[in-house]
Formats: C-alpha cells, sequence, structure tokens
C-alpha cells in the first residue's frame, strides 16, 4: 500500500514537471520581454560592462597613487674569498653568511599635479564608460524594435496570404459543386484550381518569409539553438496612431541634453582636457620622500671564534634613514613633449567628434520626423484605400456568385484587396516603429516607451 501512494505521488510529481515545461515552451514574448532579455544577456553589453570595470580599477589605481608606499624584504647570502666584514668593516676571506632585513616607504609630495589630474580625467572616463554602455543598449533596443515589427508584418502577410488562400479554396469548391450540376463550364474551374494554385504559393512564400523574419529575431536576441521561441501577436486593430506632428528642432533639444550618445563623446573631452594638465605636470618638478628601517645578521662559516647571537645582532645592526628626492626634468628625449603633443590630438580629435556626432544625431532626427509626418499621410491613404477596396471585394464576389463577372475580374479583384491590406498594414506599423523611435530619441529609455 506504502509502495503504491509512493507510485502515485512520483507520478503527479513528473506530471507537474511536464505541465511546467510544457507552459515554459508556450511563453509567447512581448516586445518588452525581447528587451529585458536582451539587455540581462546580450554579449556586446556584457563586454562593454566589463570594460566599465576596467576604467573603475583604473580610477582606484589614481587614487592609490595618492597614498605611500610600504614595501619589505630580506636577503641572505654566502660569501667566498675577499669580502667585508660588517661588523669590523674589515677585510675578510672567511667563508660567511649575511643576512639583511628592510621596511622601505615613500610618499610623492609633488609631482606638477599629475596625480591629481589623473584623477580627475579617470572619473570622467568612468562616466563616459557608463554612457558608452546605454549608447550599445539604446542601439541594440533600435534594432531589436525593428526586427520585432518585421516579424509582425510578416505575420501580417501570412494571416492576408492564407485568407486569399481559404478563400479561393471556398470559391474552387462551390464552383466544382457547380459544375458537377452542369449549371458552370469546367474550364471556371480550371482557372480557379489555377488561382488557388497561385495562392498556396504566396501563402507558402509568405510564411517562410515570417519564419525567417522570427529567426532573425531570435538571433539578435542571443537565444540559445534549439530553444523554442515565438512571439505574442498584439491585436494589430487596437495599436493607436497618433495624430502628433513633430518637430525636428524641439525633438533636438532635448535629445541632445538626454541621449547618452552626446554625453559619452562630452565626458570623453573633459577627460581629454585632464590628461592634457597630467601630461604638462611632467616638465614640473618633483618631489618624493622617503624612510627605511635596516636590520641584518652576520656569521662566519666554520669558525670557531664566539659570535654574537642572531637576536642581539638584529638589535644592535638596527638603523632607520629618511630621504627627500627632488627631481628636475631638463631633457627627457622629447618624451614629455611628445605625450602633452598626443594628448592635445586626442582633445582636438574628441572636439570634432563631438560636432559630428552633433550634426549625425540632427540629421537623424529630422529625418525621423519628417518621414513620421509624411507616413501619417500615406498610412491614412492607404487605410482608406483598404477600406474601399474590401467594399469593392465584396460587392465584386457576391456578383461572381451569381455568375455576373468572371474568374478574371474576380481575381483581379481579390489580388487589388490583398495589395491594399498589406499596404495599409505596412504604412501602419511603419509609422508606429517611427514614432517609437522619434519617442526613443526624446527620452532615451525605452521602459517609458513601452509604458505608453
Amino acid at each position: 500500500m506504502k509502495d503504491m501512494k509512493r507510485n502515485i505521488w512520483i507520478v503527479t510529481l513528473l506530471l507537474i514537471i511536464s505541465c511546467q515545461g510544457i507552459t515554459a515552451q508556450a511563453k509567447k514574448w512581448t516586445l518588452e520581454d525581447c528587451i529585458t532579455y536582451a539587455v540581462k544577456n546580450n554579449i556586446g553589453l556584457r563586454r562593454q560592462r566589463l570594460q566599465n570595470e576596467t576604467a573603475e580599477a583604473n580610477l582606484l589605481k589614481s587614487r592609490m597613487d595618492m597614498l605611500p608606499s610600504l614595501n619589505s624584504g630580506a636577503d641572505a647570502s654566502v660569501g667566498f674569498g675577499r669580502s667585508i666584514d660588517p661588523t669590523t668593516n674589515l677585510i675578510t676571506f672567511n667563508r660567511n653568511l649575511s643576512n639583511q632585513y628592510y621596511v622601505t616607504s615613500s610618499l610623492q609630495l609633488f609631482n606638477g599635479f599629475t596625480t591629481l589630474n589623473t584623477i580627475s580625467a579617470n572619473k570622467f572616463l568612468v562616466k563616459a564608460g557608463v554612457e558608452t554602455e546605454k549608447v550599445t543598449r539604446n542601439a541594440l533596443i533600435i534594432d531589436i524594435m525593428n526586427e520585432y515589427y518585421q516579424v509582425l508584418y510578416t505575420r501580417g502577410l501570412e494571416n492576408a496570404s492564407k485568407s486569399q488562400f481559404d478563400l479561393s479554396e471556398k470559391q474552387l469548391v462551390r464552383m466544382a459543386k457547380m459544375v458537377e450540376t452542369g449549371r458552370e463550364a469546367v474550364s471556371k474551374q480550371y482557372e480557379l484550381e489555377s488561382q488557388v494554385s497561385s495562392d498556396q504559393l504566396a501563402y507558402t512564400v509568405a510564411k517562410n518569409t515570417a519564419s525567417q523574419a522570427l529567426t532573425s529575431l531570435r538571433q539578435l536576441l542571443q537565444i540559445e539553438p534549439g530553444a523554442e521561441f515565438d512571439i505574442l501577436i498584439p491585436d494589430l486593430n487596437n495599436l493607436l496612431i497618433s495624430d502628433n506632428n513633430f518637430k525636428p528642432d524641439s525633438i533636438y533639444y532635448i535629445a541632445a541634453q538626454t541621449l547618452p550618445r552626446l554625453k559619452a563623446i562630452e565626458f570623453d573631452l573633459r577627460a581629454s582636457k585632464k590628461q592634457i594638465a597630467a601630461q604638462r605636470g611632467s616638465l614640473l618638478p618633483s618631489v618624493t620622500a622617503g624612510g627605511a628601517l635596516f636590520t641584518g645578521y652576520y656569521l662566519l662559516i666554520n669558525q670557531s671564534v664566539d659570535q654574537e647571537s642572531f637576536r642581539n645582532q638584529i638589535k644592535t645592526n638596527f638603523n632607520q634613514g629618511v630621504s627627500l628626492t627632488l627631481e628636475i626634468p631638463i631633457f627627457n628625449r622629447y618624451n614629455n613633449g611628445r605625450n602633452i603633443r598626443l594628448a592635445k590630438i586626442r582633445k582636438y580629435d574628441t572636439e570634432l567628434k563631438l560636432e559630428l556626432e552633433k550634426n549625425t544625431l540632427y540629421t537623424e532626427i529630422e529625418n525621423a520626423c519628417l518621414n513620421f509626418n509624411r507616413g501619417k499621410d500615406e498610412y491614412s491613404a492607404a487605410a482608406s484605400n483598404f477600406g474601399y477596396n474590401k467594399k469593392s471585394f465584396e460587392a465584386v464576389e457576391k456578383k461572381f456568385e451569381a455568375g455576373l463577372v468572371d474568374v478574371t475580374v474576380y481575381s483581379a479583384a481579390k489580388n487589388t484587396l490583398f495589395r491594399a491590406e498589406t499596404e495599409a498594414l505596412r504604412t501602419k506599423l511603419q509609422l508606429l516603429i517611427r514614432k517609437l523611435t522619434i519617442q526613443f530619441y526624446s527620452t532615451g529609455e525605452y521602459e517609458n516607451i513601452l509604458n505608453n
């Protein structure tokens, strides 16, 4: 009885695990799911985070350079032949063992503010790295949004092609029955069979295209090969298109203060200015203070004379010392001048890079606003055209079923409706992605876009 209950529990547990596995496999990914997964797992973003950690390590090292150094050591040596007896400072030819211990410390008192300027430069480089990570993330998000809506568009084409194929099959079945009863000629059935074959081919191509688009999105997300992946198709009829009228100047004004792509270069520019100051500090004198503690032990090997013990020698030989070093650079084979010149060149290059990025950003925003404003008219015309063609096709379909028009007229009307439907879908999704892109320029954060 106990074994039977145990088996029941095992079977129940396996069923629960299986159901959970099926549920996990059946998950449909929303756009937010795709972006969240990519931001967390994308290899490029993870590598950028490692570069940020490197910048943070460099900043910590530059801060530690303000502190004094402290080192200790010991050495031991065996002397043969002529050597100096440290206890008498006389020349000896006896074999001996010498053992020394020391502790040294040094502190940079002044080095032309090189260390302080290096710390400031590394601070700006850390901030630039954070903004660069955001730039990489934002570019990835834009790519995901484009691929996601490409999947929606190809799925829409697949569904429209399936509707056309089903409609042709329906008319073929009706025509076959009419041919059997002698009410229609068999040639019309052949024409409809040709139409069905053509629609089936178009549906197959559309389905393969949708599958390829889904694969491209999965590859962009870097999901493990073999894992099941599909997106949640929203109700495209409920996607509202607002009647916004975006102006490039106002969008650019917000983007210039918000987007990390400009902030990253600005931080790089500020870092390059500090790097120039740090290199100029190498032209000034430097002052270093130091101190040291020494002690040692000396032993004559294979000698019968009495010698001081290790403990006494360590105490007796203990000595201290302090130092103050002034170093004045006079000629260093143009090393300092070269470093200063290279730092200035990097600064000028960063200034040009910032100016170029501002021009590029404004051009992108201007084109996005113009494309959105033009796309509204295209979508409005496409939506109206689809509505008219739908009504026109319904009228032609009734006439065809009544025998008032032939298969050629019916097929032409159906193809015209298909083109109008797909064009309405394309312009709607295109307008939506353009709107999201502009909103992204305005905020730089995808969470605000998804919530709206």
